[in-house]
């Protein structure tokens, strides 16, 4: 059935029409249109995912006048990125007034969008943005941005091809790209965490990663148990627990929770702008610091497990040993076994080029920041040394220099940036950021590659000024 948009609604889209034609945006299109070796024409920047960093990435890079870009998500319309499926927290972790991807726009913000449909009072009296809400945010930020989104096509393979991007699609088709982003989340560059024992062939009927898709229905009267207290740990053992689960255990390896989120000192702008041109040593430092420390879960996640009498938390119990017991799986921590009729893992991502085939072909090329940095003893850290040291472009760069050219314009703006860009690739609060300097780097680089065909335009350009009539009498 068509969208009906409210009043309000039509009256803010106008608004930001009218924003958008003072801006004199979008820009007048100014790259060359290109040709594949097959005579199709080529895309500018393919963009993989639709979620909200590929939505705020492919309008800004359609503001500055990139108009052949497109968005290739694996997920029906309207389920793009973890709001409608993985992300199983009630509301948004993020303070509602945020401006998130709205790239400078008034309105184009949540809130914007919210006041146009409920009125100021009730923003006043709404508290944390309610994820389904934000979802449907998204949905009419992809309309009004008046994005090129493939829907149920992900990028299965992505090979060089002399200054293009050969991109095999997971429908079958072929097409070509001269730059890519990566606009992937948080397991964009890698996949799930896994813990040893938890074989592939129970996954979905004995165990789960918190990412995956969970038939929580199914859980009702069973015993369940959450591995990790993170945030994501706490949102999927609630919905277990509404669910209808039987005895709920959640096993935390450390002594007690976190209680300090120190990343929320590294909020404000100075870290948007400057994280990448901190000394190596500082970024290391830091992020090695929010780690070791590690984040709590939202107090509102907390609180929502604990209401539940059938809920236990249990710490100082990291699981050492798994081990089938008929259709259930014991998992041996130093505080006793415990017995599981479904487990879910809620141990995060890992970052690993090499976990993912669609870059086969370039993750052996790419430089890693243990590749470029190597810390002091007291702060070494395998699972840091993996991500990838990015230009200030996000784009990958050399792991042996003049080896993988290509690498230069394929754009990393997913989790894995975090360590080289600081955190404006996923999260609500610096996303706008993130994009705007995305965009103005592929710019740079598009106009850098086809400076010669601009040169020509100039030397050919003869549109007069004067025409010679203007001062009669003399000549001009």
């Amino acid at each position: 059935m068509p969208f009906d948009p409210p009043a309000g609604l039509l009256a803010l889209e106008a608004r930001l029409a009218a924003a958008l034609e003072r801006l004199q945006e979008p820009s007048t299109p100014w790259v060359p249109q290109t040709r594949a070796p097959d005579g199709s024409a080529v895309i500018d920047v393919a963009v993989l995912g639709a979620g909200m960093a590929g939505l705020a990435a492919g309008f800004a890079l359609r503001r500055e006048g990139v108009v052949r870009v497109v968005l290739f998500d694996p997920a029906a319309e309207g389920a793009e990125g973890p709001w409608a499926t993985y992300a199983r927290m009630r509301t948004l972790r993020s303070p509602k007034q945020l401006a998130g991807p709205a790239l400078g726009l008034d309105e184009l913000t949540f809130r914007a969008w919210f006041e146009a449909q409920h009125g100021a009072a009730a923003w006043a009296a709404l508290g944390k943005i309610p994820t389904g809400m934000w979802m449907d945010y998204l949905r009419w930020y992809r309309r009004v941005a008046g994005l090129d989104v493939r829907n149920g096509v992900g990028v299965a393979r992505i090979d060089p091809e002399g200054a293009l991007f050969r991109l095999a699609l997971t429908d079958g088709a072929v097409v070509f790209a001269r730059h890519v982003v990566l606009a992937t989340g948080r397991d964009g560059l890698g996949g799930p965490r896994l813990l040893p024992g938890f074989l592939p062939d129970w996954r979905g009927r004995l165990w789960a990663h918190s990412a995956d898709a969970i038939d929580f229905g199914a859980l009702a009267g069973r015993d369940v148990v959450v591995v990790g207290a993170g945030a994501s740990a706490f949102d999927n053992a609630a919905a277990a627990l509404e669910a209808g689960c039987g005895r709920l255990t959640m096993l935390l390896r450390r002594a007690a929770l976190p209680r300090v989120n120190s990343g929320k000192s590294m909020e404000g702008r100075g870290f948007w702008h400057g994280w990448h041109d901190l000394p190596a040593a500082w970024r290391w430092r830091l992020a090695l610091s929010v780690e070791r420390r590690q984040t709590p879960p939202p107090h509102e996640s907390v609180r929502r497990v604990a209401a539940h009498a059938n809920a236990t938390l249990l710490t100082g119990a990291g699981v050492e040993r798994v081990a089938r017991d008929g259709d259930a799986l014991v998992l041996a921590t130093p505080r006793g076994d415990v017995r599981a009729e479904f487990v879910v893992l809620g141990t995060g991502f890992l970052q690993d080029a090499a976990l993912r085939p669609e870059l086969a072909a370039v993750a052996g090329d790419i430089r890693l920041w243990r590749d470029a940095y190597t810390p002091p003893e007291e702060e070494r850290d395998a699972s840091l040394g993996l991500n990838p040291w990015l230009d200030e472009g996000f784009a990958f760069t050399e792991r042996v220099p003049g080896t993988a050219p290509h690498l230069s314009r394929l754009h990393c703006f997913n989790f894995a940036a975090t360590l080289s860009h600081g955190k404006v690739t996923g999260d609500v609060p610096a996303i706008s950021a993130g994009a705007q300097r995305l965009s103005r780097a592929i710019c740079a680089r598009l106009l850098a590659a086809d400076i010669a065909q601009h040169a020509a335009r100039h030397a050919a350009f003869d549109e007069p000024e004067i025409t010679g009539e203007e001062w009669p009498g003399v000549a001009l």
